[in-house]
């Protein structure tokens, strides 16, 4: 999109500009920021030039009323200033309270996939060297874990992209499946032109989005089925003699037992379970196999069921059939979605990892990060629950009496979200880390402001593997510390070494490079100087003077015999199918304007006024029959919940679908209705589908909507729904320390105005 008014596109006075990359997708655009926080795209592969509406506004944040000033502790009841000293203090005596009396894991960490590699290297190197606990995770479980655990058993290697996006341009068919790049990443629709160029632009989502509007074919099963769908496209490439039988021979293990599977799924028979026609499902077949140089792309519609890896495994073994994987110029890859979901998964804070991709069960793992930590391999603890399990176990008999939770809001963006928020209004102690008083860190007994994107060094990964460098380019607030400080500050107080945990963002990267040295996530050979000069590096980069490696597997895959793995899957369908008394099926997702919980987005008045409530997309005949119109205001229920928002009828939307988007807080979450189902691998829950029904919102509540939450703590900061009314509540605590708001940023152009500039 073209600069809006109010934001230049030009240097200060004195020339000073910093290169930078957007805070937002894992697309990690490339941008420049002068000391004004003036915003400008730069040319970078990702974006070419371009930035959508959130990375535009993306600087409004760094002056925002809504921006967390001072630390805050719970006294009386109520969230007070306080100096930094008191915060860490009282958390370092709570936290040791509860340990001393429950043993370590009484104390559980939370982090997100939107923290630097050096933040998330630190968190879990602070949860099991510190703390000494197991239990830790990330929101990052909830977005890439089912494709991370399908792209290992199928390519023994976990990367979003095993080859750099730009290679999609080259590409006459792509494929993209429950992907909707035109509302969650605009600038990456550039990649796709060619594709759509050549008309092989294929879309496969339930519902008609602006991705699929801009496909040459759209094809919409029934939400849950992805995974039939790709073994009757599958049937129809062996059945048709399309196989590519040379690299299935040479390249891959396991086809004949996958296809004892596939061989029961025809496509006249996958048409009844998909309601996608038999002759398309051909067409696709064909398409594949004659393509020059073709892509299958997946994303949160496939991965976000409680069969989703078994649904990518599917995509994956398609792709392997027409011998795409590891071929130049061809392959399979998913769409990494929060901006450090790729490196945020490798460096150590999820439940079962250490540094470098490394296994936390793993001897050797265990070994050498040890001694990069200086610490004993058997004082390591052993893997913790998984982030769905960790939050469920929250003030449990057996389970955590303290959490701290660092760049996550799960109040609004976990499963269950009503159980999540008793869970956290059962614990002990509650500490939060964050640029904004989100519903989380409202019901926290310990508030921590920290430092935004632009205020800080650090490195992020992008969806591609690429290690990025993004750069401080202004100081941040008085009162506002790096997260990276905060660790510090509590290690010391936790009596670990001075040193054993820097602050700075380079001397902790240089160790992070030594702990993932050997690993599959290799980073030993990046170094900051690199980055600084401007090097394209995908890991593994295993040494100072390597390349880096933008294409995996084009000579070998990575499991020991080199071949990729047929993997045999079943469909089964969602967990929760519709029936006579939950007609429907309720699917999720993101809207243009916002982004993951919208704790960040509803603070921007520019994107809050495009879209400052949820949404409730139906076909108008669905609506009719709920007596609804455009505009009511409308509840969808579920066997666990109910969701409010405002109708829009979509004429292009399947009659049996209804579709809530994710960012908003109180009655409007969409997580209220979500069925908190899990991958048996991956313990991804079913965020895509769910049996529901539509009602006015007036109506009687149905018998199976859940009793109100208890709160154990005041509900004064958890009251707030609306975007306006949770920044009140922060300026009011803002006043408290500093007894003066900051001015909000230029007026910007409206996004309705903006759109008219393109995706891109």
């Amino acid at each position: 999109m073209p600069a809006p008014a109010g934001r230049t596109a030009t240097p200060d006075g004195d020339g000073t500009r910093t290169d930078t990359h957007c805070p937002y997708c894992a697309l990690q655009c490339g941008m420049t920021l002068t000391p004004a926080a003036d915003v400008a795209p730069r040319e970078f592969p990702a974006n070419r030039g371009g930035l959508c509406q959130k990375g535009w506004t993306s600087a409004s944040l760094l002056d925002s009323p809504a921006r967390l000033t001072t630390p805050l502790v719970r006294t009386g009841g109520e969230l007070r200033p306080a100096s930094w000293d008191t915060a860490l203090d009282v958390i370092a005596a709570r936290l040791t309270e509860l340990q001393a009396a429950h043993g370590n894991d009484a104390v559980a960490v939370f982090g997100g996939g939107g923290l630097t590699n050096e933040k998330a290297y630190l968190l879990g190197k602070f949860a099991r060297v510190a703390l000494g606990t197991s239990q830790i995770d990330y929101n990052g479980r909830f977005c890439m874990s089912s494709a991370a655990a399908a792209g290992l058993r199928a390519f023994g290697v976990d990367r979003g992209l095993p080859f750099p996006m730009t290679d999609l341009a080259g590409a006459d068919v792509i494929v993209l499946v429950g992907s909707n790049p035109a509302e969650t990443m605009p600038p990456f629709l550039q990649h796709l032109q060619g594709a759509a160029a050549a008309g092989g632009l294929v879309v496969i989502d339930p519902r008609r989005t602006p991705t699929a509007e801009q496909a040459n074919v759209h094809l919409a099963p029934a939400p849950g089925t992805d995974l039939a769908l790709a073994l009757g496209v599958l049937h129809a490439t062996v059945a048709e003699g399309l196989l590519d039988e040379a690299y299935v021979a040479e390249r891959t293990a396991g086809f004949d037992a996958m296809w004892r599977t596939v061989a029961r799924y025809w496509p006249e028979h996958v048409e009844r379970i998909t309601g996608v026609s038999a002759a398309d499902q051909r067409a696709l077949s064909r398409r594949l196999a004659g393509a020059r140089s073709a892509f299958v792309l997946t994303a949160r519609g496939a991965e976000q069921h409680a069969t989703g890896v078994d649904t990518v495994s599917a995509w994956i073994n398609l792709a392997l059939a027409h011998g795409l994987p590891g071929r130049a110029g061809s392959g399979y890859g998913c769409l990494t979605g929060q901006g450090n979901g790729q490196g945020g998964r490798e460096h150590g804070q999820k439940a079962d990892q250490l540094p470098g991709y490394r296994k936390l069960d793993d001897p050797a793992a265990r070994e050498h990060v040890a001694g990069v930590w200086g610490i004993a391999p058997e004082s390591l603890p052993a893997p913790g629950r998984s982030a769905f399990e960790l939050l469920d176990a929250l003030g449990q008999p057996e389970g955590p009496k303290a959490m701290l939770v660092f760049g996550s809001n799960v109040v609004v963006s976990a499963p269950r979200s009503q159980r999540v928020a008793e869970r956290l209004a059962a614990l002990d102690f509650l500490v939060t880390a964050d640029l904004v008083l989100s519903e989380t860190a409202a019901m926290a007994d310990v508030v921590l402001p920290v430092t935004q994107w632009a205020e800080e060094d650090g490195t992020m990964t992008n969806l591609e593997g690429r290690v990025l460098l993004r750069r401080k380019a202004i100081d941040p607030p008085d009162g506002v510390r790096s997260d990276l400080d905060v660790l510090a500050g509590l290690a010391e107080r936790f009596g670990q070494p001075a040193g054993r945990f820097p602050v700075d963002a380079e001397e902790i990267f240089t160790e992070l490079r030594a702990a993932s040295a050997g690993g599959v996530a290799d980073y030993s050979g990046v170094t900051y100087d690199r980055l600084r000069a401007g090097e394209a590096l995908h890991w593994p980069v295993p040494a100072v003077d390597h390349p880096g490696t933008p294409r995996l597997f084009l000579e070998a895959f990575a499991h020991a015999d080199g071949r990729a793995r047929f993997v045999a899957v079943d469909h089964t369908g969602p967990a929760e199918p519709p029936d006579a008394e939950f007609p429907l099926q309720a699917t999720t997702g993101r809207l243009l304007q916002h982004y993951q919980s919208g704790a960040q987005t509803r603070a921007v008045p520019e994107l809050a006024e495009a879209a400052a409530e949820a949404c409730i997309e139906v076909h108008p005949d669905t609506a009719a029959r709920a007596g609804l119109g455009v505009g009511d205001v409308a509840t969808v229920e579920s066997r666990r919940g109910a969701v409010t928002g405002r109708v829009r009828c979509v004429a292009s939307m399947r009659p049996d679908v209804v579709f809530v988007p994710f960012h908003f807080p109180g009655g409007q979450r969409a997580n209220l209705i979500t069925n908190p189902a899990l991958d048996p691998t991956s313990r991804m829950p079913e965020f895509k589908v769910c049996a529901a029904r539509l009602v006015p919102a007036d109506a009687e509540p149905s018998a199976t909507q859940p009793e109100a939450v208890t709160q154990q703590k005041p509900v004064t900061q958890q009251k707030p729904v609306t975007q306006q009314a949770s920044v009140e509540l922060q300026k009011s605590v803002t006043q408290q320390a500093s007894g003066t708001q900051q001015a909000s940023g230029t007026q910007q152009k409206s996004v309705e105005q903006r759109e008219t500039g393109g995706a891109s």
